[in-house]
């Protein structure tokens, strides 16, 4: 489950850049291209928090839509996986969206704890 090593790293980037205030939320983009399981980076998240600036924060996670354009006939379309063809038949494609795994944002607590 490499969701852990994900969320391990999660907590380590947001504890880092909170400069010692507690986190109240922290809101991420994953990609439904990605492969990475949002529903494992939330099961995980809690635990790894613990005991950290991040412990009983908030995980927001918004995924984003695969979205690609055909490299042969230059049309956009949504596409589910990352081997589906465009309507034209071509597999020349180039992905816009739905590989991302961002930290979009945190909420910070005002006061250094």
């Amino acid at each position: 489950m490499h969701e852990l090593g994900i969320s391990r790293n999660i907590v380590a980037i947001v504890g880092d850049a909170a400069k010692g205030r507690r986190v109240r939320r922290v809101t991420l983009e994953v990609g439904k291209l990605s492969g990475v399981m949002p529903d494992a980076i939330a099961f995980c998240f809690e635990t790894v928090a613990k005991g950290t600036a991040l412990d009983g924060a908030t995980l927001e996670i918004r995924q984003i839509e695969g979205r690609a354009r055909c490299d042969a006939c230059d049309v956009e379309f949504t596409t589910a996986t990352l081997f589906a063809p465009c309507a034209c038949g071509s597999n020349r494609l180039t992905r816009l969206q739905g590989e991302e795994l961002n930290i979009k944002s945190m909420e910070l607590e005002a006061e250094v704890a």
